[in-house]
C-alpha cells in the first residue's frame, strides 16, 4: 500500500508539471548521441519540463555550442528512467548574444601583432614619408650657449655736429628704416647764449675771405710775407669750409640737420625731443644687419677640442628652427685664448650673413661642430617621438606596414640625431610624420577606420 500511494503521488505531481508547462511529452525519446550545436541565432526559453516515457538511453547527451542560445531552468523528469534525472539543469545564464549573426573583427589579413597599419593614401596625406638609412659621416659636436651680434661696420652712431636743442624731424623708434642722407632730425641754438652756430660761421667765413683778399694785394709788393699770407690763406679755407657745411645742413627755419651716414635700421635712438647736446655727443645708431656675428661661449673644459672646430648650427630661443652657419656664408673668425675675469667661458666668433628674423642680441643655443665620424646612422629629429623620456622610431616594412622601435641616441648636432642601436643600415625609416604614425599605433586602429555596431 505504501509503494502504491507513493506511485500516485509521482503521477499527480508529473502531471500537474506537463498541464502547467504546456504538456511537453516526448515518446520514445533515445538521446545516445543527442548533440544540439551551432543553433546560430536561436533564443530558447525552455522553462518546461521534458517528460520522457520509456526513455532509457543518456549515454552521450551533450548540450554544446550553443551560440546564440539561452538555456533557463531545463528540467528533465524521466518516469520509469533507469537513471533519475531529476533537477538536471542546464542553465547557460548570462550567455546572450545582442548581434543575430557572428561578426568577427579579428583583422586576420596575414598583419602580425603590434604591427602598424596605414593605408598608403593615408600616408602620403598625412605627409608620412619613409627613406632608406645608410651610414654617413656625423660631426662630433659640443652644445653650448651664445648670442648674436652686430658685425663690425655694420653699425654706425651718429654724433652732434653742433650744439643745441634736438627736434625730431620723424618718429624716431626702435627699428624704424632709414635711407642714405634722409634727415632725421634738428639741432637747433636759436634764442642761445652763445648763438647761432651757423650765424657764427658765416660772420667768420667773410671776415677771413676779407683778410684773405686783402694779403693777397699785398703779397707782390712784399708788404705780406709768404709766411704771413700762408697762415691767412689756411684760416679763410678753414672758415670757408666749416660755413658751407653748416649751411647745407641748414633747414628753412633755422637750425642744423642730422642726415643719416648709411641705409639701414634704427637700433637704438640715445635722445629725447628738446634735449640740449653738446658737439660730439651720440645721438641716435643705426644698423644694416648685411653681416653679422655669432658669439658661443665655450666652458674651459673644451679648450682643447677648439682648434677642432670649424663650423656650428644654432637656434633662436623665439624660433624652432635651426641655422647652419654653412649656409648662411659662415667662417670661423677666432677663438679666445684665455678665460674672462669673472667669467669660465672662452669665446669663440663666427660671422655669417644676417637675416631679417635673426635680431643682434638675441641670445641663441648654438652646437659647435668638430670633426667627423664615419659611418654613422641618424635620423632627422621629426623622425623620432618620445614617450616618458624613452625615444622611439618608426620602421616602414611595407607599403602599408609599420613598426615601432625603441633607439638609443647619441650625438644631437640640432638637426639630426645619431642613432646607437634600435635600427639597422638598409632599413626604411619614417623621417617625416612620425607622429602620424604614433597617433595611429596609440589608438590601436587604422586612421579612418571604424566597424561600427
Amino acid at each position: 500500500m505504501k509503494h502504491f500511494f507513493t506511485l500516485m503521488g509521482a503521477c499527480c505531481t508529473a502531471l500537474c508539471m506537463m498541464t502547467a508547462c504546456g504538456g511537453h511529452h516526448h515518446d520514445d525519446h533515445n538521446h545516445e548521441g543527442h548533440n544540439h550545436e551551432a543553433h546560430v541565432g536561436h533564443d530558447h526559453s525552455h522553462e518546461a519540463v521534458h517528460n520522457h516515457d520509456e526513455h532509457n538511453h543518456h549515454d552521450g547527451h551533450n548540450h554544446e555550442a550553443h551560440t546564440g542560445h539561452t538555456h533557463t531552468a531545463t528540467v528533465h523528469n524521466h518516469d520509469e528512467h533507469n537513471r533519475s534525472h531529476e533537477g538536471h539543469d542546464h542553465s547557460h545564464e548570462g550567455h546572450s548574444h545582442s548581434h543575430e549573426g557572428t561578426h568577427d573583427h579579428s583583422h586576420e589579413d596575414g598583419h602580425a601583432a603590434g604591427e602598424i597599419v596605414i593605408a598608403p593614401e593615408q600616408a602620403r596625406a598625412a605627409g608620412i614619408v619613409a627613406e632608406v638609412i645608410q651610414p654617413k659621416a656625423f660631426r662630433q659636436v659640443i652644445p653650448v650657449s651664445g648670442e648674436i651680434l652686430p658685425a663690425q661696420g655694420e653699425e654706425q652712431t651718429v654724433v652732434a655736429n653742433v650744439a643745441g636743442v634736438v627736434r625730431f624731424n620723424r618718429p624716431l623708434v626702435d627699428g624704424v628704416q632709414v635711407g642714405k642722407g634722409s634727415a632725421l632730425l634738428t639741432i637747433s641754438s636759436n634764442n642761445m647764449a652763445d648763438g647761432n652756430p651757423v650765424e657764427r660761421a658765416r660772420i667768420a667765413y667773410e671776415a677771413a675771405r676779407q683778410e684773405y683778399e686783402r694779403a693777397s694785394k699785398l703779397l707782390d709788393s712784399k708788404i705780406v710775407s709768404e709766411k704771413e699770407f700762408v697762415r691767412i690763406k689756411e684760416a679763410y679755407d678753414n672758415a670757408r669750409l666749416t660755413y658751407e657745411a653748416l649751411k647745407a645742413d641748414r633747414p628753412d627755419d633755422g637750425g642744423v640737420k642730422v642726415e643719416a651716414p648709411t641705409a639701414g635700421y634704427l637700433k637704438n635712438c640715445l635722445v629725447k625731443e628738446g634735449d640740449y647736446v653738446s658737439v660730439g655727443q651720440p645721438l641716435l645708431t643705426i644698423t644694416r644687419d648685411n653681416r653679422l656675428y655669432l658669439r658661443a661661449d665655450v666652458p674651459e673644459r673644451h679648450y682643447a677640442a677648439l682648434r677642432h672646430i670649424g663650423s656650428a648650427n644654432f637656434r633662436t630661443s623665439y624660433n624652432d628652427k635651426v641655422y647652419a652657419l654653412d649656409e648662411l656664408n659662415g667662417r670661423l673668425l677666432s677663438y679666445g685664448r684665455t678665460a674672462g675675469e669673472q667669467s669660465f667661458y672662452m669665446p669663440m666668433t663666427f660671422e655669417m650673413d644676417g637675416r631679417e628674423e635673426l635680431i643682434p642680441g638675441s641670445f641663441v643655443e648654438v652646437w659647435l661642430l668638430s670633426d667627423e665620424m664615419p659611418d654613422v646612422l641618424s635620423v632627422p629629429h621629426s623622425a623620432l617621438t618620445e614617450e616618458q623620456g624613452i625615444y622611439f622610431a618608426y620602421v616602414q616594412l611595407d607599403d602599408e606596414c609599420y613598426e615601432r622601435r625603441e633607439v638609443h641616441l647619441g650625438v644631437d648636432n640640432g638637426r639630426e640625431v645619431q642613432l646607437l642601436h634600435g635600427i639597422h643600415a638598409g632599413e626604411r625609416v619614417v623621417m617625416q610624420g612620425a607622429y602620424h604614425v604614433r597617433l595611429a599605433s596609440v589608438s590601436k586602429a587604422i586612421p579612418g577606420h571604424s566597424h561600427e555596431h
